[in-house]
Formats: C-alpha cells, sequence, structure tokens
C-alpha cells in the first residue's frame, strides 16, 4: 500500500504478526525520525501502527521532509 495524501499528511497504515513486531518497527522508525530530524505523528493498536507525516513549520503541509522519510519509512520493511 503507498502513502495516501490526505488533510495535508502523508499517511499509511502498518500491519504486523503481533504487538511485538509493531513495537520494534515503531523502535526502528524512531532512530529513523532522529536521523531526519523530522518526526511522525503515529497511533499503535496491537499488531497495527498509523502513520501521519506533515511538516509543522511549513504550516501543517507536505514537503519533501516528510516524502524522504516516508520513503525511509518504507525501506525498512522493504
Amino acid at each position: 500500500m503507498d502513502w495516501k495524501e490526505t488533510n495535508n499528511q502523508l499517511q499509511k497504515t502498518f500491519t504486523f504478526k503481533d504487538f511485538s513486531e509493531a513495537f520494534a518497527f515503531m523502535t526502528r522508525v524512531a532512530f529513523l525520525a532522529e536521523q531526519h530530524q523530522h518526526h511522525p505523528n503515529w497511533s499503535n493498536v496491537w499488531n497495527t501502527v498509523e502513520i501521519a507525516l506533515t511538516t509543522h513549520d511549513a504550516g501543517n503541509t507536505i514537503t519533501e521532509k516528510d516524502r524522504k522519510l516516508a520513503k525511509a519509512i518504507d525501506e525498512l520493511i522493504a
């Protein structure tokens, strides 16, 4: 599934085998976000992680920072 552009955000839902896999993914994304100095809005319920990316300091719009982080996140699970 590709990232969807909705409400000035890039959004994607990731589903894993269980909570441990979902949490491990979130940990990897957290380190990646620090490297990019760009942090997601996200939520986790059991095996599902929902991520929304927007650039707050650009007026809550989608920027190249969001697209680069989305690509890097996708590469984590490729």
